[in-house]
């Protein structure tokens, strides 16, 4: 299975928090990428949060969009090999279908989505 594997998700009201889980095909690398996409109907799969695989307790090496700057936390748990995405204080437009994304070299592997609807 070449192929990270996301759950997590489910319905929240705004104002909520939700992690969400992702746990990677094989041991995440110092050259692993892990990251979180978000897609909704009609528009673009965009990001959210990645982090390298180098990371070390502190943030360094960790890209948010500004849409979620302090209100999401993207961190790893490599002897899990999961990464994971602590969302709160959630709102309605965070609604979509959230992606993770395992990059190794320049090779992309995705996972199949988890669902997170916040309702306002």
């Amino acid at each position: 299975q070449v192929q990270p594997v996301e759950s997590g998700g489910g319905l929240v009201q705004a104002g909520g928090s939700l992690r969400l889980s992702c746990v990677a095909s094989r041991s995440i690398l110092s050259s692993t990428t892990m990251g979180w996409y978000r897609q909704v109907p009609g528009k673009q799969r965009e990001l959210v949060a990645r982090i390298a695989g180098s990371t070390l307790a502190g943030g360094l090496g960790t890209r948010y969009a500004d849409f979620v700057k302090g209100r999401f936390t993207i961190s790893l748990d490599k002897a899990e090999r999961t990464v994971y995405l602590q969302m709160s204080s959630l709102k309605p437009e965070d609604t979509g279908l959230y992606y993770c994304l395992e990059r190794r070299g320049n090779y992309d592997y995705w996972g199949q989505g988890t669902q997170v609807t916040v309702s306002s």
